[in-house]
C-alpha cells in the first residue's frame, strides 16, 4: 500500500455527502440571515445564526470521526463558515448594531489573506494556508461578538460595557492574526521545505 493511502477514507472525492450536505445548507442560510438583520430582525437570526455554529460542529463531527470527510467538504466548509460571518459584520454595521470601523476592519483582513494567496500563486509561490492559533482565536472572538451583539439587540438587553470589550478584542485578535500572515507570506521559504 503507497504511503499516505491507508489515512484516505473511499468517500474523500465523495460530493454528497452528509457533512457537505450540511454545510451547503449554512451557506444557503446566508442570504436569510442578512434579510433578517435588515428587516431588524435580530433575535431570529441570533437563533439562525446559533443552528449555524451547532450544523458547523456536527458537520465536523461526522468529517472527522464518521469517516464522512472529503475534497469538497474541505473547502466548502470553511468558505461557509467566513461568507456568515463577514456578512454579519457588514449588515450588522449597516444596521448600527456594530461599528463599521471593525466590519472595514474584519473584511480587509479576509481580502488581504485571500489576495496575498492569490498573488504568490500567479508569482509561482503557492502558499500552504494553516491556521495560526492568533487566528483560531480571532474566528471564535468574531463569532462571540456577532452572537452577543445578536442576542443583546435582538431581545433588547443592554450591555453596553461586555460590547465594548469584544469590539476591542476582536479589532486587537483581527489586527494581530492579519499581521501574523503577513509577517508569515513575507517570510523567505526555508531550504528544507522542499
Amino acid at each position: 500500500m503507497p504511503d499516505g493511502t491507508h489515512l484516505r477514507s473511499p468517500g474523500m472525492d465523495a460530493l454528497l455527502t452528509l457533512p457537505n450536505i450540511i454545510t451547503f445548507a449554512r451557506l444557503c442560510a446566508v442570504p436569510l440571515a442578512v434579510w433578517l438583520v435588515l428587516d431588524h430582525r435580530l433575535a431570529e437570526t441570533f437563533v439562525l445564526f446559533v443552528a449555524a455554529g451547532i450544523s458547523d460542529a456536527v458537520d465536523g463531527w461526522l468529517a472527522r470521526h464518521a469517516g464522512m470527510g472529503s475534497h469538497a467538504g474541505a473547502v466548502l466548509d470553511p468558505v461557509a463558515d467566513k461568507a456568515l460571518l463577514v456578512s454579519m459584520y457588514i449588515v450588522l454595521a449597516s444596521i448600527e448594531v456594530l461599528p463599521d470601523w471593525l466590519a472595514i476592519l474584519v473584511v480587509f483582513r479576509d481580502l488581504l489573506i485571500v489576495g496575498g494567496v492569490l498573488v504568490l500563486s500567479v508569482l509561482g509561490q503557492p502558499v500552504a494556508i494553516r491556521p495560526l492559533f492568533v487566528s483560531k482565536v480571532n474566528t471564535m472572538l468574531q463569532i462571540v461578538l456577532v452572537a452577543a451583539a445578536l442576542f443583546l439587540a435582538g431581545f433588547r438587553l443592554h450591555a453596553p460595557g461586555v460590547l465594548t470589550v469584544l469590539v476591542w478584542a476582536v479589532a486587537a485578535s483581527t489586527f494581530a492574526s492579519g499581521f501574523a500572515y503577513v509577517r508569515r507570506a513575507a517570510r523567505p521559504p526555508r531550504p528544507d521545505a522542499a
